[in-house]
């Protein structure tokens, strides 16, 4: 088997992350594809090196653009790798432009798509990533499900694809890496308790009224809020004439984009958590983190997180979710109950599959 393993964002490098550990260790023949999507090569060789995983084969650097500029330079990239590695598989990961771009080219070029965390759906169809996890999910030859959940979705949509159901990989990548993630945290945390926020979907942060609206809720629960500001989010505020304002804000410090290991460290050192993130709601549910997360947004895709009491959507109505956050974190601790995204096994159930059939 010769597999071509396809990432563009520090979300897919952390998922992917196990799978490239796995086929290292059997000795898979596989080429890891970075599109260099949104953020810095140096912060994507930090993720690399906080992750344990070998630095890509190749790294497209398409950057920031538009979603039809980043699509296309992907489709460009990446078509002129896999004709010359020539895979018998194409792994994809998620629901950025990068794995739209990756799966067009790979069933244009008659090569089956493998899609790692398949059948999430938050029906929300401002979003741009609902509309690349459907488009994926229908163009894909295997589909890995997280969870029965989203295989019954899938089934229900009459994907033409294998389904299987085999937990999230970001719980395997978690679970090996939390001790490490604790040991480089140690004195590099804030002093006071502190609140961790993320911010960065398109629609939360393109528009200003939503924007404002979200930073006039955040500052009224009163409490330290520690901020790694996404590079879009920066831009927006800067963009909108609020960027001086937040700044000057006693209770919410922005710092720079962080490594995964330090951004765990946050995770596990906070009181909770404030996020418009997809990952961080699978996250908080794995044994070792075990947060409460607050979704800035209106919809999820990850109604499992929910149903264990992990995760809460609020939405974005400044008026209401500081209401809801308070009285949830009046009714106490999480409630006990398993991680919803498996044990941590994903990557080799995924492997497995994949060589038998390949």
């Amino acid at each position: 088997m010769k597999a071509a393993i396809i990432v563009g964002t520090r979300p897919e490098i952390v998922k992917m992350a196990s799978i490239v550990n796995e086929c290292e260790r059997r000795g898979i023949d596989h080429f890891l594809l970075h599109t260099g999507q949104h953020f810095s090569s140096n912060m994507s060789k930090q993720f690399f090196a906080d992750l344990d995983v070998r630095l890509p084969d190749k790294n497209l650097n398409i950057g920031s653009g538009s979603h039809s500029e980043q699509t296309a330079k992907a489709l460009v990239g990446i078509e002129k790798e896999l004709i010359e590695y020539d895979p018998d598989i194409v792994l994809v990961q998620g629901d950025t432009n990068a794995v739209l771009s990756a799966a067009l080219v790979s069933v244009k070029l008659q090569i089956p798509v493998g899609h790692v965390e398949a059948g999430l759906r938050s029906y929300d169809y401002r979003m741009p990533e609902e509309h690349n996890r459907r488009l994926t999910d229908h163009a894909s030859s295997y589909l890995f499900a997280p969870t029965e959940v989203s295989a019954d979705i899938l089934r229900e949509e009459h994907v033409w694809g294998e389904i299987h159901v085999t937990g999230n990989t970001v719980i395997d990548i978690l679970e090996s890496i939390v001790p490490k993630a604790i040991r480089s945290s140690e004195g590099h945390m804030p002093e006071e308790e502190f609140v961790l926020l993320t911010l960065h979907r398109a629609e939360n942060v393109d528009d200003r009224k939503t924007l404002s609206g979200l930073i006039q809720g955040i500052s009224s629960l009163q409490e330290k809020v520690v901020f790694p500001a996404h590079p879009r989010t920066v831009s927006r505020l800067k963009q909108f004439g609020m960027w001086d304002d937040v700044q000057q804000r006693a209770d919410i410090e922005i710092i720079e984009p962080v490594g995964y290991l330090q951004f765990i460290g946050l995770m596990l050192n906070s009181k909770y958590i404030l996020t418009d993130s997809g990952g961080i709601q699978e996250e908080v549910t794995a044994p070792s983190i075990n947060k409460r997360a607050f979704v800035l947004r209106t919809t999820t895709e990850r109604p499992e997180a929910v149903h264990s009491g992990h995760v809460t959507v609020v939405g974005v109505d400044p008026k209401e979710f500081p209401k809801t956050i308070k009285r949830v974190l009046q009714s106490g601790e999480i409630p006990k109950s398993e991680c919803p995204y498996g044990r941590g096994d994903a990557a080799s159930k995924i492997v497995d599959i994949l060589e038998q059939a390949l």
